[in-house]
């Protein structure tokens, strides 16, 4: 069993593009290709981790659907969102509960490590899903396509209500 660190994340604003897509016709690679040699042109970046933060409609988890499209964008946490750049977005992470999940792997294999958190964890703990969006901070020990490779997931939970 996996157990995660429950943690409360601040209010974080983030810098950065988005596409929509789903699981079948995952766009992952072309956003990030167009994304990251555009980080220099970003303003008061606060730290050098990436965010890939994925927004899902509220009924995406009760019918699960590979099909489904979400959006999902790569962005940076920056101390305002004064001077964005033209082809850029911004968007606000509200402060709240998350399941913080370490994943060492190749980014092939995650959606193994993702079942075990939505079939395993989530359904025998104390939390349901929030309705906010889900992230993964790629940091220091991110490498593509690297075996060693980890990145930090966040999960949006709240209480479940008895």
């Amino acid at each position: 069993m996996i157990n995660p660190e429950i943690v409360t994340i601040p209010e974080t604003l983030l810098v950065g593009m988005h596409t929509n897509m789903s699981l079948t016709e995952n766009k992952t690679f072309n956003l990030f290709s167009a994304f990251m040699p555009q980080l220099s042109r970003i303003n008061n970046i606060i730290s050098p981790d990436v965010y890939e933060v994925i927004i899902y409609g509220e009924e995406y988890f009760q019918n699960f659907n590979p099909n489904t499209t979400f959006t999902k964008w790569a962005s940076v946490a920056v101390e305002n969102l004064e001077n964005t750049p033209k082809n850029m977005d911004t968007l606000k992470l509200k402060t709240g509960n998350y399941a913080k999940f370490i994943y060492k792997g190749l980014p092939q294999d995650i959606g193994n490590f993702m079942g075990l958190i939505f079939e395993n964890w989530l359904p025998h703990s104390e939390y349901i899903l929030d309705d906010r969006p889900h992230f993964n901070v790629l940091g220091d020990s991110y490498k593509p396509n690297h075996p060693e490779s980890e990145e930090v997931i966040f999960i949006p939970i709240k209480p479940k209500i008895p």
